[in-house]
């Protein structure tokens, strides 16, 4: 594996990584559209939510699995009981469409959703486990320093990217009608099921091949 050495030039590297992924229709950002209707700071306490996941995975990564493979059993499971959490996301959100606003914008839910949301997404620890240990590997010829600032300039690109969108999403959403609400909310939970179905049929089928 080649490595970056120029630290400026890995920096670039890491955030053009960082959004072609954020940049991504996604869970998170279908959490996003669903709790920016009722708050403007949405975005940003959901990328908060994202950071108290990501933070400790990061680090975590860094000191103790860098120099390992992931095992393919460990991804069948991350699959498996991923996608059945974002199920689970998934139909909750239908259920509770219709309740009250104040249930849906509180600052406390949007930062719940982050953590929840994240944590469920199994395509999130895989890629942290592949993609973004690669690039651990490459911040460790930083030091510490250089990879506490790599860790920042990635979340960031979340960051930026989550509060931008709910805000906009927020400024628009008296222009929405009943019918419009319904169909974002629908996308929310088609986009959370889907994500989830896929990702359980896709560790099933990882888990078939490798037993038989």
């Amino acid at each position: 594996m080649a490595f970056i050495t120029d630290f400026p030039l890995f920096l670039t590297s890491v955030a053009f990584i960082s959004l072609s992924g954020v940049l991504l229709p996604g869970p998170l950002f279908a959490v996003t559209i669903e709790k920016a209707q009722k708050r403007k700071n949405a975005g940003v306490l959901i990328a908060l939510g994202h950071g108290v996941v990501e933070f400790p995975l990061m680090f975590l990564i860094f000191f103790l699995l860098s120099e390992f493979e992931v095992p393919w059993y460990v991804q069948v499971g991350v699959g498996l009981v991923g996608g059945l959490l974002m199920i689970y996301l998934g139909v909750t959100t239908f259920w509770n469409r219709n309740k009250p606003a104040e249930y849906a914008s509180s600052a406390q839910d949007s930062l719940l959703a982050g953590i929840r949301t994240t944590a469920a997404n199994p395509a999130f620890i895989l890629w942290w486990l592949t993609v973004g240990t690669a690039l651990i590997l490459n911040a460790q010829l930083f030091g510490i320093a250089g990879f506490s600032v790599f860790a920042g300039v990635h979340w960031s690109c979340d960051f930026i990217w989550y509060t931008v969108v709910a805000f906009l999403i927020f400024k628009s959403y008296k222009f929405w009608t009943k019918r419009i609400h319904q169909c974002i909310t629908f996308f929310c939970v088609a986009v959370l099921v889907g994500f989830g179905a896929w990702f359980f049929a896709s560790a099933l089928w990882q888990l078939a091949t490798m037993i038989l």
